[in-house]
């Protein structure tokens, strides 16, 4: 059956979604008492009947050994939680492609480093070519990964620094599928980044250090870094930097992660200083939003030290770390993996 026709369904669903979306924007973590204390409890959305949507996660090897374990489920509670529609919070596991039960399922989710290598049989091509022209959704997290952070796939898994186009074995990969196809940048204005949550959550938690650059240039609008390969105008693949490390909880219903901020900072005096600097590390390209190149020179591995941007600008990355940042992080990667979610089913 038709996935587009299978999940018909969901564009009424999808009317109760949109109407409460906007209301609920800072309220995904009202289970953390260090948010908002004083914030009383939504009301729990009565769903009767069993669960009818279930998504699939993609893990090439033990389950056990895939990348945040706990993400997917946890971002799935929260959209049970909080939306009308009736999800599975538990995913179908698959190894491959080549599995013909995606076929049931509207949305596919993998995390870029749990497929150790993006070759795809004959078969997988097969099926995912007739998965995503009948209406499936792919979504690639860490698909998306400037070149100092593939040189070891685990540094991808830690850091959200974008270069704006798919990592090449993603590229190749859907290559093979759709020739002559490619991933473009997804706009700004996209209306995937307001399909639940619309714009950044309440920054005044967020210490003045850090707040401006969050809401000019860090996630501006509440928007982020991804690019899609679109089959018969319409999003099939997605693909963002590392986002799902903000989406889990343990048993005891606290976040997993720790994230921290890396801030582009610039002061007086500085773009003389750096341009005259000697560094130890490596020095890499990395393309723009708007096509231009940063370089960036990194002291250490896989960690920038500053960066030489279009316009001869030079800025120095700080690096913050607080409860308050890292909290919000978990808060804005969450509603973003909601977006995403809610976009797919009902699209």
């Amino acid at each position: 059956m038709n996935l587009l026709k299978k999940y018909v369904v969901l564009l009424l669903i999808s009317l109760g979604i949109l109407c409460c979306g906007e209301s609920l924007q800072a309220d995904i973590t009202d289970t953390n008492p260090t948010i908002d204390s004083n914030r009383e409890a939504p009301q729990p959305i009565r769903k009767a009947g069993s669960k009818n949507v279930a998504l699939v996660q993609l893990i090439q090897g033990k389950t056990v050994n895939r990348n945040y374990a706990n993400a997917l489920p946890t971002l799935l509670s929260e959209i049970d939680r909080r939306a009308t529609i009736k999800i599975d919070t538990d995913p179908v596991i698959i190894s491959s492609f080549e599995n013909e039960v995606i076929f049931d399922y509207p949305f596919i989710f993998v995390n870029f480093a749990d497929r150790a290598d993006w070759t795809l049989s004959e078969r997988e091509q097969q099926n995912l070519k007739s998965y995503l022209e009948r209406g499936g959704f792919l979504y690639i997290d860490a698909g998306i990964n400037t070149e100092f952070l593939r040189k070891d796939i685990r540094h991808g898994q830690h850091h959200s620094f974008a270069d704006w186009e798919a990592s090449p074995e993603v590229k190749d990969a859907f290559r093979s599928i759709f020739p002559g196809k490619e991933f473009r940048p997804l706009e700004r204005n996209h209306p995937l980044f307001k399909a639940f949550y619309q714009g950044l959550p309440d920054p005044s938690m967020l210490p003045e250090s850090v707040r401006e650059f969050v809401i000019d240039e860090k996630w501006p609008e509440g928007t982020y870094s991804a690019v899609a390969l679109t089959v018969k105008n319409r999003i099939a693949v997605l693909a963002m930097p590392i986002i799902s490390m903000g989406w889990g909880k343990n048993q005891l219903g606290n976040w997993s992660t720790t994230i921290r901020f890396r801030i582009r900072e610039n002061s007086a005096g500085l773009s003389e200083y750096l341009e005259t600097a000697a560094y130890s590390g490596a020095r890499f390209e990395s393309t723009r939003e708007d096509g231009d190149k940063d370089t960036i020179y990194c002291q250490k591995e896989a960690l920038p030290a500053w960066a030489h941007e279009p316009g001869d600008t030079w800025r120095v990355f700080r690096y913050y770390q607080s409860r308050e940042i890292s909290d919000y992080a978990h808060i804005f990667y969450t509603q973003l993996g909601i977006n995403i979610i809610t976009y797919a089913l009902t699209h």
